[in-house]
This record gives structure tokens, sequence and C-alpha cells, in this order.
């Protein structure tokens, strides 16, 4: 249906913005992006799971992701790309915002990493399909969720991998994603636009309805003592992985 040639523009160009004025703070773990220093590793624990469950033998490996391709969509700084980067995978980045993708490049380069970042968004990149996509906390920063979502499943080979996290649109996640974390400074001030977020029903009936089946989710939280863990707690934020029905 329509023009194959026309891309649909889905990140909002003021969220693009918003984050390109972040990217140099990005890898200061004690900087204004804190908050994904701390969740980072929560988020990987997740997707070397499903890594592990996804693929025979990888939880064998010290390098799972040895001969496949990964794309990290909304890569930022690199945050994730670089860990995917160190378990084997041949990884491209894809942002947005070219000050991320610069900041990412930099970064990569003084790690001794090769990883390929590109500015843009994900449906103008003639960039193929993968064995692994990411797209931690992005969805909830896109216009039409379901125009994104097909974009991304289309970079999926068969066989494929995908994980995605995103905030909960629940009462607990208005008062502490959007009020107190803004508040003490947390979050940057207009990170998070609560209407947007959805819930773990929506976002499955969204992949089911791109063709795809989930196969595990789990909840983000965040208790005194303990900090951030996966938990089956999703009232504030969850990940999951899905693959091809």
């Amino acid at each position: 249906m329509g023009n194959a040639n026309v891309s649909n523009v889905t990140i909002r160009p003021e969220e693009a913005d918003f984050f390109s004025k972040l990217a140099q703070d990005w890898w200061n773990p004690k900087g204004k992006m804190a908050s994904l220093h701390q969740v980072n590793p929560v988020r990987m624990a997740f997707i070397r799971d499903a890594i592990d469950a996804h693929w025979p033998g990888a939880a064998t490996q010290a390098k799972p992701l040895a001969g496949k391709a990964v794309l990290d969509i909304g890569c930022g700084a690199g945050l994730a790309s670089e860990p995917l980067a160190r378990l084997g995978g041949a990884v491209t980045g894809v942002d947005a915002a070219a000050q991320n993708v610069a900041a990412a490049s930099a970064h990569a380069e003084g790690m001794g990493l090769d990883i390929r970042y590109m500015a843009g968004e994900v449906a103008g990149l003639d960039i193929g399909t993968f064995d692994l996509v990411i797209c931690v906390e992005v969805i909830e920063h896109v216009a039409d969720k379901r125009a994104f979502l097909r974009d991304v499943v289309a970079r999926l080979s068969p066989g494929g991998l995908l994980v995605m996290s995103t905030p909960n649109r629940t009462a607990a996640s208005r008062v502490l994603l959007v009020g107190a974390a803004e508040a003490v400074g947390y979050v940057p001030r207009g990170t998070h636009h609560w209407e947007d977020f959805i819930t773990p029903d929506e976002f499955e009936n969204l992949l089911v309805n791109a063709g795809l089946t989930v196969t595990a989710t789990r909840g983000i939280a965040w208790r005194p003592g303990k900090g951030l863990h996966l938990s089956d707690d999703k009232s504030l934020n969850y990940i999951l992985s899905a693959r091809r029905a």
C-alpha cells in the first residue's frame, strides 16, 4: 500500500533535538544521564539471558554474538552498543540525533571498538537485516508506534531476536518516572511524556500484529538497598524479547 520509497517520520523533531543537547554528557555516570548508567547493567542482564535462550549453545560462550549482525535502534551514545560489541556482535547503532552518533563514535574509537554508527531514522537507512535488534527506551518517544514497529521488525532477519524496553503507563509511573524523577533531577525535565507510555498488553498486541511472538517479559523495578533490578513488578518499566511467529 502506497509508495515504498516514502518513509514515515516517526520520531518527533523536538525529541531528537532534546537528546542531541545531552549527547556530550551521555558517558558521565554522574551527569544528566546517570539513570541510564544505572539501568544499563540491568537491561544487559536481560539481553544476555534472551541471547542464551534464543541461540543453542550461547550460554557457554564468552562471545555469543560472534558472527551475528546486531542493530541498536536509538543507540544514544552507545551505552548498549558497546557491551553488545564486546559480546562479539557486528554492531550498527542508529540514532535520530547526529550529535549522539558523534559522541558514540568518538567513545567507541577511544575504547578500540569497531562499531558502525549512523544518524537517521531506521526506515530511511539502507542497512539490511540483523540477527539481533535492540531498541531500548525509544518507543515511548515515537508518535506512530505501529509504523515505528513495522520499521523495526523489517530489520529483523528470519530466526532473529528482538529486545525492547519502555516505561509502563501506570499511576506509579506517572508519579515516580515523570513527577518525582524529574523533580529531583534523576532524569532531565522533558524526558518522559506519560501519555505516550504503553502497557505490556498493548505492546504485545502491537508485536503480534507485526508478526512476532513475545518470548519473555520482565519488569525493571527499584527498591531501597537493591536499586534497579529485574523483577516480576512491571509497574514502572519493563523489557521484553520477541521472535517471528
